[in-house]
């Protein structure tokens, strides 16, 4: 019997090898795959995601655990699209036009992942009709906007009127070292997120 708890701490533990094993073994059993996503990659995602917000964690272990979640979806995600799940939603994210920084965007889109989202990842130095156009062309219900330098950060609010001027249904939430929830508000952002975990929660409430 494929065991979704061994999974789990296979995830936390970033053991990619057992992750890769488990998910087979259940596959081959003929557990269902949304079983396996809930009930063992996201279980896992979910405590690693909450000890990081605790600082128990740090991004290292975060990256490790995300790695092995994601070759565990490698296998996964083939059948979970036989069997008709459907992501939570799908999120564009991008870091915003001028800024190159992708450490913090990445850890936010793992997580994200980790979490039952599609996450449709357009890089860095974004320009505000690139997400736009992304959003229009994944049906996006999130848009995500990531900037490291307080010089970039008018191009959140470039993006967030290009957004609404567009008429797209997505909500905008922002987030990086400079950016607060008062900036959020001053640019008419539907969320912000101090960190990749509080993200996923963000994201979570935007979606419903």
């Amino acid at each position: 019997m494929a065991d979704l708890e061994v999974l789990k701490n296979a995830v936390i533990k970033g053991d990619q090898n057992t992750a890769k094993e488990v998910v087979s073994a259940a596959l081959a059993e003929g557990m269902a795959p949304e079983t396996i996503l809930n009930d063992g990659l996201i279980a896992g995602m979910n405590v690693v995601g909450a000890a990081f917000k605790k600082n128990e964690v740090y991004v290292p272990e975060v990256l490790i655990a995300a790695r092995a979640m994601k070759m565990a979806m490698e296998i996964l995600e083939p059948k979970l699209v036989e069997a008709g799940v459907e992501p939570v939603g799908t999120v564009v994210i991008g870091t915003v036009k001028g800024d190159l920084h992708d450490i913090g965007k990445n850890l936010v889109a793992m997580m994200l992942k980790g979490a039952g989202f599609n996450v449709v990842d357009i890089g860095t130095d974004v320009p505000a009709d690139q997400f736009v156009n992304a959003a229009k062309e994944n049906k996006a219900k999130l848009i995500a906007l990531s900037a490291l330098l307080t010089t970039t950060m008018p191009m959140m609010e470039e993006t967030v009127k290009a957004v609404a001027a567009a008429g797209l249904g997505a909500k905008v939430f922002i987030g990086g070292a400079p950016v607060t929830q008062d900036y959020a508000d001053k640019i008419g952002a539907a969320g912000y997120a101090a960190d990749a975990a509080s993200a996923v929660d963000v994201a979570k409430e935007l979606i419903n």
